[in-house]
């Protein structure tokens, strides 16, 4: 079978190496995984004991509105509930957006080195992704602006970005706001949001009072530690969401995944040990790679971007024989980079001690 030229020539979304599959390959145990920016808390004690509870009725179909997370999260944002959309994870939310409002000959703007998805998705609807050129590792918001046509019908910034971690801040945020034409969607993703403490960063929430054509997209997968479950949300106008509705398959979200999301908003204290154990991590890295003289981009999220300044995959692939994964990013363009997540502490040690003996060679 021959599929459509779009999907043929699509550069598919290559995932961070399993624990169990470089177990089985090198025959070793204890694994550290730090390519998949997971929080290495794991969930919420109270979102596993929902998931506990919840065994007994995974024989039933899951609430196909998830009527109960979206009033948890109306409550818990301060926004209508019927300005929001669940997703089986934030890539769906993304990939409904495209779908609802994508037709062939449009356009969508994104960041060089932005999240893959989004030109992945643009191309399998058949239409054109531009691009927007990254100098600073972070979006240029002036250049994304000057791209701008009469077929541009989406514009995606991640903020934070992945994999550079950088941000947007909240002067340039409302600068572009009020220059891009009311009929482009802006589309921000936020799915590491949680952990930025930047006073300058913008909570696109306020603004989508002012702004009918703004979409935000969060995720349960990062601070939430619920990445195996797939759930995320979109915040948008209710006449948006009620058109991506349309286009959402039936029963998109596990009626597992919502228990555990539920239960997850409610432990406030589980996401401030998350991002405690986050900052001690940065703090932790900074000095170290201070000390071995590597250069990394300063992140406002769960991981560093290190910049070996030389071809990472021999670092990369001796990391993996130690037993520690990491995350190339050559299909971000970008190609002297490493991307490491945080994680407990005697993992980011491992990292550090490893990466030492390997630079030493």
């Amino acid at each position: 079978m021959e599929p459509k030229a779009s999907v043929k020539n699509l550069i598919p979304y290559v995932p961070g190496k399993p624990i169990e599959e470089l177990e089985r390959e090198l025959g070793i145990q204890g694994v550290a995984k730090m390519a998949s920016n997971e929080n290495p808390l794991g969930p919420s004690p109270l979102a596993k004991k929902a998931l506990r509870e919840h065994v007994s009725k995974v024989n039933l179909y899951p609430d196909g509105g998830c009527f109960e997370l979206k009033r948890k999260l109306s409550e818990k944002l301060g926004v209508p509930e019927d300005t929001l959309i669940i997703g089986n994870g934030s890539n769906e939310v993304i990939e409904i957006v495209a779908r609802t409002f994508l037709e062939p000959g449009d356009e969508a703007i994104y960041g060089r080195h932005a999240f893959i998805v989004y030109p992945i998705v643009t191309q399998a609807l058949g239409c054109s992704h531009v691009v927007s050129e990254m100098p600073d590792l972070t979006h240029n918001l002036e250049d994304m602006l000057s791209l701008v046509t009469e077929k541009t019908k989406i514009i995606y910034i991640a903020n934070p970005n992945n994999p550079t971690g950088t941000i947007v801040r909240r002067d340039e945020f409302e600068w572009f706001l009020k220059r891009v034409p009311e009929n482009v969607i802006i589309l921000v993703d936020e799915a590491y949001f949680e952990y930025v403490d930047d006073p300058e960063y913008p909570d696109t929430l306020r603004y989508h009072s002012a702004r009918e054509s703004l979409v935000t997209v969060r995720t349960f997968s990062k601070i939430y530690g619920l990445a195996g479950l797939r759930v995320g949300y979109g915040v948008a106008s209710a006449e948006a969401v009620s058109y991506m509705d349309r286009v959402r398959e039936p029963f998109n979200v596990n009626s597992a995944a919502q228990a555990a999301a539920c239960a997850a908003l409610d432990d406030e204290s589980h996401v401030a040990r998350s991002r405690e154990l986050n900052r001690e991590g940065k703090e932790f890295f900074r000095e170290k790679l201070a000390e071995l003289e590597v250069g990394y981009i300063e992140s406002h999220a769960n991981f560093f971007l290190v910049d070996l300044g030389k071809d990472p995959v021999p670092v990369y692939e001796a990391l993996l024989r130690d037993g520690v994964i990491t995350r190339p990013v050559g299909g971000y363009g970008l190609k002297t980079h490493l991307r490491v997540s945080f994680g407990l502490a005697q993992e980011n040690e491992r990292f550090i001690e490893s990466l030492r003996r390997i630079l030493r060679r």
